[in-house]
């Protein structure tokens, strides 16, 4: 990994905002993926800070969606997931993958 690695926090967002998709993936379906997937919960603030962080690190970008009568007019701000972003969760899965390796028969398989 190199200056871009990624933070448990952080793969677990870029996770959520690729399985949902570019036109879904905003800060309250993260949040919600995230808990449904992890039994955790999770603050949207942290979500907030994280997404800036993913941005400045140039994994993510975003873009305000169309207004939403639901929401008052207001818009959604969409993630999308750059080609950097999804390295780098390959990166880091594929880290923990090779780590993982023979633990299982040490510490158990958690059931």
């Amino acid at each position: 990994m190199g200056a871009k690695h990624l933070a448990e926090f952080e793969l677990l967002v870029l996770m959520a905002a690729i399985r949902l998709g570019a036109a879904e993936a905003y800060a309250v379906a993260i949040v919600e993926d995230i808990e449904a997937a992890t039994g955790r919960s999770v603050r949207r603030a942290n979500v907030y800070t994280t997404l800036q962080r993913l941005e400045g690190k140039g994994f993510i970008t975003t873009r305000l969606g169309d207004p939403r009568s639901e929401r008052g007019g207001k818009a959604r701000r969409l993630v999308t997931v750059e080609a950097s972003g999804v390295l780098a969760v390959r990166e880091a899965t594929g880290g923990i993958l090779a780590m993982w390796g023979g633990l299982e028969a040490l510490i158990g398989d958690g059931a």
